[in-house]
């Protein structure tokens, strides 16, 4: 019978973080891998022990190593347990099933609804050839069916040319591979409908995972400085002004065992030991700060040219469906001869084709099948990209004055007495908002309402901020650091084996 997990999620992050570990691992080594809380993964930790057969060695300083020279094969082999992971399984198969489904369902209904019109248009333009070679001595047939051809004439050449020069059937070019003594693989393109759920709804959220991310670093920053960070620090990590930074390290304490502390002049530091009773020795913050950066969001993988025959495919749906829609509402139903002659020639070709299908009164179909359904998902179509691709342009701004506050005040942390608002100038993009005049003394600011500078002029005019207090701040915490005993962190040797 297997054990009762409550957060699952969780408990597999821990689970894929010992996959991952060649030797022993203790607690902090899989709470720095996972960025979960201490009390979490201390709850995790013997539960995925128990459930696959783990080898257990406690260390001189009481801290257990866990490793699973066995692999990670559950011991639960009960129904109960078997079902259990069946329907883990089975959901996320769903899951994806769902999702995969979703993305083929836009696929056929703006392929579908397309290739639809346009076999409309041909049985238009066969019918108006027809008509024009059996009346060409009746002016009025003549002139109606040359309308008619010159319509389709344009829709027929439009298939050819989004068939043979776009984007679309590249994947499909069957000309790879044949062809005498030809090796030559054929390249394999993005799945069409891939391609048309990036146009409309993105390729997801590249910081999806930044909480976790940001977690890391900061958790890394620590190890690898003693366990020990300041607040300036901190707001030089996650790029946090002050008010915002002294929450932030309150939960930091609150889920990795922090405290904080005074130095001898009174400088609050923020200690975490036991994120330092780790196995794994090895500095992951890069010799310096490992600020992870936020990503841009992109509007789309996808080819700009690619994405453009996707607008010009919706566009004639769209034309489409507003055409018949209005037919509908001003036409009708065809039951006389009038109507007829009365009516636009696409709408009236397309009535008596479909009026040869069905026995029933096809109207409704025609106003609904043929008008609103491709007109509203036409509609939404551009409309959901439209309002994506302004949201986007807001959200990047603000991904790029968060990391600017990193960059900014790295620098500042780093050289506190000599501050030039001009050389916060990071080169990424992802650093880089659009004013960076006002960014750059936002930056100042901020920092400015924790420590107060003394603003002086250089021989050319500019300004230079002095930040006094970092300064000794800084020096406070360094010695603070250098009075910490890194043996006081260390393991010791194995004294009990689990194994023998």
């Amino acid at each position: 019978m297997g054990q009762k997990i409550k957060d699952k999620e969780a408990y597999q992050k821990v689970v894929t973080a010992f996959m991952r570990q060649q030797k022993g691992a203790t607690v902090a080594d899989i709470v720095a891998k996972t960025a979960l809380p201490l009390n979490t993964v201390r709850e995790l930790v013997p539960q995925a022990a128990d459930e696959y057969s783990g080898r257990l060695e406690v260390t001189e300083s009481g801290e257990i190593l866990y490793s699973f020279p066995r692999g990670f094969i559950s011991k639960y082999r009960g129904f109960k347990a078997s079902l259990n992971r069946f329907l883990e399984k089975f959901g996320k198969a769903l899951k994806i099933f769902s999702v995969g489904a979703f993305k083929v369902w836009i696929m056929v209904m703006l392929v579908g609804y397309f290739a639809l019109f346009m076999l409309i248009a041909l049985a238009s333009l066969m019918l108006s050839v027809a008509a024009s070679s059996s009346s060409r001595s009746d002016n009025r047939s003549s002139s109606r069916g040359g309308g008619g051809l010159f319509f389709a004439s344009g829709i027929f050449n439009m298939i050819i040319r989004i068939w043979f020069y776009s984007e679309l059937t590249k994947s499909i070019d069957r000309s790879y591979g044949y062809g005498r003594g030809s090796s030559q693989p054929r390249p394999k393109g993005r799945p069409l409908y891939k391609a048309i759920f990036s146009f409309v709804f993105g390729d997801g959220d590249p910081n999806a995972d930044w909480i976790s991310r940001e977690k890391q670093g900061v958790i890394a920053y620590i190890q690898a400085n003693a366990g020990v960070i300041s607040l300036p620090e901190f707001m030089a990590l996650t790029g946090k002004e002050s008010t915002e930074a002294e929450e932030g390290i309150t939960g930091y304490c609150a889920e990795f065992g922090g405290l904080p502390e005074a130095t001898d002049d009174g400088t609050v530091v923020y200690r975490f030991d036991e994120l330092l009773l780790r196995a794994d020795k090895k500095s992951r913050s890069f010799a310096g700060f490992s600020a992870p950066l936020k990503r841009l969001l992109s509007f789309s993988s996808n080819k700009q040219k690619m994405n453009g025959w996707f607008s010009v495919i919706n566009g004639a749906n769209l034309a489409f469906g507003s055409y018949f829609l209005f037919n509908a509402f001003t036409t009708g139903a065809i039951t006389t001869q009038a109507q007829f002659d009365a009516a636009s020639y696409l709408y009236k070709v397309s009535y008596l084709l479909f009026s040869s299908i069905s026995s029933g009164d096809i109207l409704p179909f025609i106003t609904i099948g043929l008008g609103v359904v491709p007109l509203v998902f036409s509609l939404l179509f551009w409309l959901i990209p439209l309002l994506r691709n302004v949201n986007l342009k807001k959200a990047n701004e603000t991904v790029k004055l968060e990391n600017l506050r990193k960059d900014g005040f790295h620098r500042i942390w780093e050289a506190p007495l000599s501050v030039k608002p001009a050389e916060i100038d990071p080169k990424p993009a992802e650093c880089r908002p659009k004013n960076m005049a006002a960014a750059r003394d936002r930056v100042i600011k901020e920092i400015g309402a924790y420590s107060v500078p003394e603003v002086a002029l250089d021989a050319s005019g500019e300004a230079v901020y002095s930040f006094n207090e970092l300064e000794r701040e800084k020096a406070a915490l360094e010695k603070y650091r250098r009075g910490i005993d890194p043996n006081a962190s260390g393991l010791g040797k194995v004294v009990f084996d689990s194994e023998g």
